[in-house]
């Protein structure tokens, strides 16, 4: 594609993001990370800002088939159409295969009961569009193909779909409301 005039000036992940609307901002970063992505011929950084005349290239290979396996593993579908599955996941359960839970996941259980799972998510990843942390219970929404998955990415991102989340708290707190905000990140040990 030679980029237009009026496009010059955009960094290639936002330009290569509008061109394939089908692709997320990440995945399209992820495929210029992996080399995917050539402008004039030779590989760029998402950063780099597209000139008027450039020729960009994106090859987007097909996904990879999960190197997870299915494991029949009881599930509590709360709803299922052809697009998606609405899961209540249980506490201890991990959603997808990581380091710590490579097995009787989420995604094992998702593969033994459907074979029609989205792959925009990965290899890892079939049909999951977000995830809740392991020892967590609730609701959660697997897109069962692409047009599904990019528009559940969509609502996410925009925040037309939300979140809502129930905390239980040990003693009595001195107060009726607060609101948290500090970085949530992964405990270094635990």
């Amino acid at each position: 594609m030679i980029v237009p005039e009026e496009e010059a000036g955009l960094r290639l992940d936002r330009y290569l993001t509008e061109l394939f609307p089908d692709l997320s901002r990440a995945r399209v970063q992820a495929l210029v990370g992996e080399g995917e992505a050539t402008v004039n011929g030779k590989p760029a950084k998402v950063s780099y800002k597209v000139q008027a005349g450039d020729d960009v290239t994106l090859n987007v290979p097909p996904p990879t088939p999960s190197r997870a396996v299915a494991q029949e593993i009881p599930l509590t579908v709360v709803y299922e159409d052809a697009d998606l599955l609405v899961i209540d996941k249980p506490r201890g359960m991990a959603t997808h295969p990581a380091p710590g839970s490579p097995d009787k996941t989420l995604v094992n259980a998702l593969l033994a009961h459907c074979s029609d799972l989205s792959g925009i998510g990965g290899e890892e990843r079939p049909g999951i569009v977000h995830r809740l942390d392991k020892d967590t219970t609730g609701l959660l929404v697997v897109a069962k193909n692409d047009l599904a998955h990019r528009a559940l990415q969509a609502q996410i991102q925009s925040r037309e779909a939300k979140r809502r989340y129930l905390a239980l708290v040990w003693g009595a707190p001195r107060f009726d409301e607060a609101e948290i905000d500090v970085p949530i990140g992964r405990h270094p040990n635990d």
